[in-house]
């Protein structure tokens, strides 16, 4: 399970975990090959620490993180993504089951739930319903995001609230890409107090692979277990199709 997340339910009440890079939907950049009416793409991605909101779920440890999504050319769009966590209770396997409905040109929008599984422990399940709004400006993309757990028994009886943004900034005659995001959370997963995440990174495509690294920390030492809610630098390898 989200080993550093259910320490926080420990803390809190007992509900289920939260999972950047969430991975909900809207997933890494591949390559489309068009097939008729549907479009699908995937990849897989190898991270030397998955960190969902700024808090580490692999105990810093590397995670494998596949994923497919198969898109039809109205703008719905489903798939599913999976990555291994940190053990807990004999379950390390997170399954993330998302669908949505995206489109726009100089504003773009996607509208979509997230179903986040761990096959073994059914009680850890819960749904989060996004809102994504994204544009450009000059050399830069930006975007914001609100994601809404409603209350659930696996989350304790009670909602959680996530508002961020984020930008990308790619680098003239070069392959590389500045990023930075700014999140915060609200309500159970965050034992009724809220949390703060940041991130300042880089991107670079590479022979067909994309490389990245990235310094993620958030604010909240006191709620997170230390070592999964410190500040830390990840490096991802990622490939798409």
């Amino acid at each position: 399970m989200r080993k550093s997340i259910f320490k926080l339910a420990a803390v809190s009440v007992a509900m289920s975990a939260l999972s950047v890079s969430a991975p909900a939907f809207a997933q890494e950049e591949a390559a489309e090959e068009a097939s008729g009416p549907f479009t699908l793409t995937g990849g897989i991605a190898v991270v030397t620490d998955y960190r969902f909101r700024g808090v580490s779920l692999s105990d810093k440890d590397i995670a494998v993180q596949p994923y497919v999504t198969l898109k039809h050319e109205s703008g719905f769009y489903a798939g599913v993504w999976a990555s291994n966590l940190a053990e807990n209770a004999g379950d390390d396997l997170e399954v993330d089951l998302y669908a949505g409905f995206s489109g726009g040109d100089a504003v773009t929008y996607d509208i979509g739930a997230t179903y986040y599984v761990y096959p073994g422990v059914s009680s850890f399940n819960y749904v989060e319903f996004t809102g994504k709004l994204g544009t450009t400006v000059g050399p830069a993309t930006i975007g914001g995001q609100l994601s809404y757990v409603p209350s659930q028994d696996n989350t304790g009886n009670s909602d959680n609230v996530y508002l961020a943004t984020n930008a990308a900034v790619a680098i003239p005659n070069t392959p590389i890409t500045l990023t930075g995001s700014v999140g915060l959370e609200d309500g159970a997963f965050t034992a009724g107090s809220s949390k703060i995440d940041w991130s300042l990174g880089a991107t670079a495509a590479v022979s067909g692979f994309t490389l990245g690294v990235a310094y993620v920390d958030t604010d909240r030492r006191s709620t997170f277990a230390f070592k999964d809610s410190a500040a830390g630098v990840v490096f991802t390898l990622a490939y798409g199709f």
